[in-house]
């Protein structure tokens, strides 16, 4: 299997991004014409049948979520695309919203059909303001090319998609606070249950994809589940786009097959990352964004896919890697992202509001040599625990993840601060 693929990213950099034309002659629109002969059942078995996991963090089945918001009763149901992308280390959607935008269209529309949906909405983070005249130009382009607005390809199905700007809340990644976020409310999460799927936009059952989840689907529909499934891992079909950055010397957005490549292909593969920097050596990685698990050289020949990561206590989640040279210190990086967490929290909750105050203050009493005493062990693995158990969304639930997993991938370097029992992580 290669080790870099074209799925999601066919004719990025070689084609007109804003062009039907150039588009077409990819194979474009080809699985929303399909999707018209076929029932919103049919669709959904194709999807299920790739094992589509959701590409913005949470792994959670595709097929899955769409199965449940067709058998609940109510309309109209929204089709919601979260593009706000602003967990760091992560750029692969900027990069799908650059180069094939139509394909990120195409998917939301198909969604719209398979729900007989009448909008869309792309809840894009503030800071693209480029791309959101870039995404709003391309709808206008499809709207007069009949594949948006009334009566798309001439049948008696409407649809229309709508950009609306993040205003640059690191939590509003989080869907149940975009949502409130796109209603004009404070971007902070809500109480589940109810969830989206039955309460969510406007009160509406709604449909809430990510950039490259939506990207997919027309992959999905015209290579059919099966084939999908065969161009990835047996437990995880298709392809993931990684975002490598940090002291490699070649960072960037690649494509690979999921199970097709390692960690170690990734970083040090000429095609892909080509090494640390300057001839150094690799320290330790960052896999999934700040809310993700740190991983060391004697995880480099993980296969890059879900399940055989989650196996190493590892994450694929946004598909970020960052990976830093042996000169970083882990716990300056840690208390670094402890101070990140600590200005977004939104503040609604006590465990994450408070906790990530003190857990960056620990973090930079361990700096201090004599400093740290068994008494401050036991506080913070304490804390580390509440905010795990107590804190009302995953900002808060998994901002002690990068913690843990360098406890015990450097325990030297923590004072003999050891993690909290596996029952608790």
């Amino acid at each position: 299997m290669a080790l870099l693929v074209s799925m999601v990213l066919e004719g990025a950099g070689e084609t007109d991004p804003l062009s039907i034309k150039d588009y077409e002659s990819l194979g474009g629109f080809a699985a929303l014409r399909a999707a018209f002969a076929l029932e919103p059942q049919a669709i959904i078995r194709e999807i299920t049948g790739a094992k589509l996991l959701g590409r913005g963090g949470a792994a959670y089945p595709a097929g899955k979520k769409w199965e449940q918001l067709l058998n609940i009763e109510g309309s109209p149901k929204y089709i919601v695309c979260n593009a706000d992308e602003g967990e760091p280390g992560t750029f692969k959607d900027r990069r799908i919203m650059e180069a094939v935008p139509l394909r990120l269209l195409e998917g939301m529309i198909i969604a719209g059909l398979t729900f007989n949906s009448p909008r869309g909405f792309i809840y894009v983070r503030g800071e693209y303001r480029r791309l959101q005249r870039r995404l709003a130009e391309a709808i206008q382009i499809l709207r007069d090319a009949g594949y948006l607005g009334e009566r798309i390809l001439g049948s008696p199905f409407s649809f229309e998609i709508t950009t609306i700007s993040g205003a640059g809340a690191y939590v509003c990644g989080e869907n149940s606070a975009l949502l409130n976020s796109a209603e004009g409310l404070a971007g902070r999460p809500r109480i589940k249950p109810p969830h989206l799927a039955e309460v969510g936009l406007f009160l509406k059952p709604t449909l809430v994809n990510n950039v490259e989840s939506f990207a997919n689907i027309p992959l999905v529909l015209t290579m059919g589940g099966e084939k999908f499934l065969q161009a990835g891992h047996p437990q995880s079909g298709g392809s993931k786009l990684v975002c490598l950055s940090g002291h490699v010397r070649a960072p960037g957005v690649y494509e690979v097959p999921l199970g097709g490549a390692t960690l170690r292909d990734i970083i040090f593969s000429p095609q892909l990352g080509d090494g640390i920097r300057d001839g150094r050596e690799l320290g330790f990685f960052h896999l999934g964004g700040q809310s993700g698990p740190l991983g060391g050289p004697a995880d480099l020949d993980v296969p890059y896919a879900y399940y055989p990561l989650r196996e190493r206590g590892l994450a694929v989640g946004s598909g970020a890697v960052v990976a830093l040279d042996a000169s970083v210190s882990p716990v300056e990086y840690l208390q670094k992202v402890a101070e990140f967490f600590s200005r977004e929290s939104c503040g609604k909750c006590v465990p994450c509001r408070e906790g990530n105050k003190i857990l960056a203050k620990y973090l930079q009493k361990l700096q201090i040599p004599g400093a740290w005493t068994p008494e401050d062990e036991r506080r913070l693995s304490d804390l580390m625990v509440a905010m795990r158990r107590a804190s009302f969304c995953g900002l808060g639930q998994s901002a002690t993840t990068a913690l843990a997993s360098a406890q015990k991938l450097f325990p030297g370097r923590f004072a003999g601060a050891s993690a909290p029992a596996a029952s608790e992580a």
